[in-house]
């Protein structure tokens, strides 16, 4: 009491003979008897939650503080929820529970209502200012976690906002509760193909935002409680029954089109067709090739190639983006690696030619890729014919197995398929006797000519 005598004294020396609330005029704590009253209150209502006295508080100062000087202190705000949240907690009659519920709302309210004049306050005070998803966040959750009867579009509404303000900084309750709404709302109007979609998208973001908010964590006590609201998520998801490839493909085949110039709607049908494995389906390739065109990558690239090969057989347009991947790639292993594909695949269409110009293209980008000379080494064995005389013909295993070794010097790691390549082709060579005729010799070079066309080295 004697900390508020003082304080009220040093007040009145300096406030004029007008009274102002700070509500009214924008200060801080008002004007005249207003700012004396104001500045008591808050010695009174703070003290009493130091004691968590959380009633004392909110009967002896708190409720005139909120009311009149709103811009006073940011802890107005941190105090009421304290405050609000034990009183409806502590509450049984009915009706005082819900006057206590929507005082909290308003906390919220007024807080986010001046947020940016009260975190000018808090810089000039050497304070961090608050963020405004983080009283997003907190208004979300307390909208179902502190009232009777929460509204659920409302409550959806409040959620889907603040994840949306927060992203990977939105909290795990937080997202497992818009998982839960959204859930609740999807089933409340089954036929609404505005809930069905947006409960796909809440899907894909909540566990999207989940990884990244797991990701920043340390504390064991919040990792485990994440990781369960990681389970919820998946599993409200999965209990909805929305995403089969039938119903994703009636859904979105009739809607990229008209979206096919916004990547963001095209990423996420992709993204959500690939969790439930709808590859195959005419939306998946639509979408992705449109996202490819709006924004081409080496991963876009890539996927189209796989895609079209596995799904749809089609080996031209898959080397087409593969192709595309190839010109996009700047890491030299990768390219060599994108080149071997191309190889294998012009391979499986027996186009030699072409898979052979792809091997070379491989080789070139990371002459250590013993995989490329292996292949090689299984083109040359497919194409030994090169002379009218059998005998003559098999010396051509002798370049296969020169490719063979090469891969081996290279590359260690595929030095177990290369040998066992080599003992098989090994069997294939001729004779030394079977070459006496021809006057050929070991360790004689001989060229190979026809389509392998090199020279190699008799053993």
């Amino acid at each position: 009491m004697k900390r508020i005598a003082i304080i009220t004294l040093a007040l009145a020396a300096v406030s004029g003979a007008f009274a102002q609330k700070g509500v009214e005029d924008g200060s801080r704590y008002g004007h005249g008897q207003d700012s004396i009253d104001a500045v008591r209150n808050i010695v009174v209502y703070t003290d009493y939650v130091k004691l968590e006295n959380y009633k004392e508080a909110y009967e002896r100062g708190w409720k005139n503080v909120f009311r009149d000087a709103p811009f006073a202190s940011m802890n107005t705000y941190t105090n009421g929820v304290k405050i609000l949240r034990w009183m409806y907690k502590n509450e049984q009659d009915a009706e005082k529970k819900a006057q206590f519920s929507k005082e909290l709302m308003e906390v919220y309210e007024q807080r986010l209502k001046y947020l940016d004049k009260l975190n000018a306050l808090q810089a000039s005070l050497n304070n961090k200012p608050t963020p405004e998803h983080e009283v997003m966040t907190a208004y979300a959750h307390d909208f179902i976690a502190y009232n009777p009867k929460p509204s659920l579009a409302t409550a959806y509404d409040l959620l889907r906002k603040s994840v949306t303000m927060a992203k990977g900084k939105a909290p795990y309750y937080v997202l497992d509760d818009l998982m839960k709404i959204s859930l609740q709302r999807y089933n409340s109007n089954k036929t609404s193909d505005e809930y069905r979609e947006a409960l796909m998208q809440d899907y894909i973001d909540c566990s999207t935002y989940i990884d990244e908010f797991i990701a920043s964590q340390t504390n064991e006590k919040i990792l485990e409680q994440s990781a369960k609201a990681k389970e919820n998520i998946d599993g409200y998801f999965i209990k909805s029954g929305v995403a089969d490839c039938e119903t994703l493909q009636s859904i979105y085949g009739s809607k990229i089109e008209e979206h096919k110039d916004d990547v963001e709607y095209l990423n996420k049908v992709v993204r959500l067709m690939s969790l439930f494995d709808c590859k195959s389906s005419d939306a998946y390739f639509t979408a992705a090739e449109y996202a490819h065109q709006l924004s081409p990558s080496v991963q876009t690239a890539r996927s189209l190639g796989a895609l079209y090969l596995q799904q749809r057989g089609d080996a031209q347009k898959s080397i087409s983006y593969y192709e595309q991947a190839a010109d996009l790639e700047e890491d030299k292993s990768e390219k060599s690696d994108i080149y071997m594909t191309m190889a294998q695949i012009w391979l499986s269409e027996k186009n030699y030619d072409k898979c052979r110009a792809c091997v070379n293209k491989s080789i070139a980008n990371n002459p250590n890729n013993g995989n490329s000379y292996i292949l090689l080494a299984s083109l040359y064995a497919i194409k030994c014919e090169w002379n009218d005389n059998p005998t003559l013909n098999s010396c051509a295993y002798f370049a296969v197995l020169d490719k063979l070794e090469q891969a081996k010097r290279v590359d260690p790691a595929v030095t177990e398929k290369a040998n066992s390549m080599i003992a098989q082709y090994k069997k294939l060579c001729p004779k030394p006797e079977d070459l006496f005729m021809f006057n050929l010799k070991v360790g004689q070079s001989l060229e190979i000519k026809g389509w392998i066309n090199e020279t190699t080295t008799i053993r």
